[in-house]
């Protein structure tokens, strides 16, 4: 596959309709990483690819918010040979739960599937250096965010799509009064 967007296309993973995002913003684009992780044939050249990109960071550790990272931060820290872990919400704040550690002096990359706003990403790069760990970087196999996503370090990306994220006071497709679904998963 020579373009990686052809993995979207291929796995029908680029939805269009009337979404609410993660960052509570909304869209009439929605890339459904999900529907391409479903089928390793197209996830794993893409995971490959991006990981091409990573190997000089000597990764040690690859942390990503759950849910929509888990799979992706599996298959990268696969990739890179080094160990994963994911962390969750409790009680509306990021967390290592089920026995994960971060130590300090760690390595790590955090990784997430899609970046719009890079909310989730950015609790899990503060988790990682409140425990002393160095971030290396953040992976997203979509970057989304225009370019306006900042973490505090390098920031790749296998795949950059302009999708025009509204304010939902602003948002033309509320004002028509087209249905919105919420396909992320923030709140679990």
């Amino acid at each position: 596959m020579k373009n990686p967007i052809e993995a979207f296309e291929a796995t029908s993973a680029i939805l269009k309709g009337h979404f609410i995002l993660t960052s509570g913003k909304h869209a009439d684009t929605y890339m459904q990483c999900a529907k391409v992780f479903a089928e390793p044939k197209y996830a794993g050249p893409l995971v490959k690819a991006l990981a091409k990109k990573l190997k000089a960071l000597k990764i040690s550790l690859v942390a990503s918010p759950a849910v929509g990272g888990i799979i992706f931060g599996y298959m990268l820290a696969a990739a890179l040979g080094c160990k994963n872990i994911f962390c969750e919400r409790q009680d509306g704040k990021m967390t290592l739960r089920r026995g994960f550690e971060i130590k300090a002096g760690d390595r790590v990359l955090c990784a997430e599937d899609v970046v719009t706003t890079g909310g989730s990403v950015k609790e899990v790069v503060e988790l990682c250096r409140q425990k002393g760990a160095e971030v290396v970087g953040v992976a997203s196999l979509v970057d989304r965010s225009g370019g306006k996503a900042e973490f505090g370090c390098e920031f790749f990306s296998l795949i950059k799509v302009d999708v025009k994220a509204y304010e939902p006071d602003e948002c033309p497709l509320c004002k028509e009064g087209v249905p919105a679904v919420k396909p992320g998963s923030r709140s679990l």
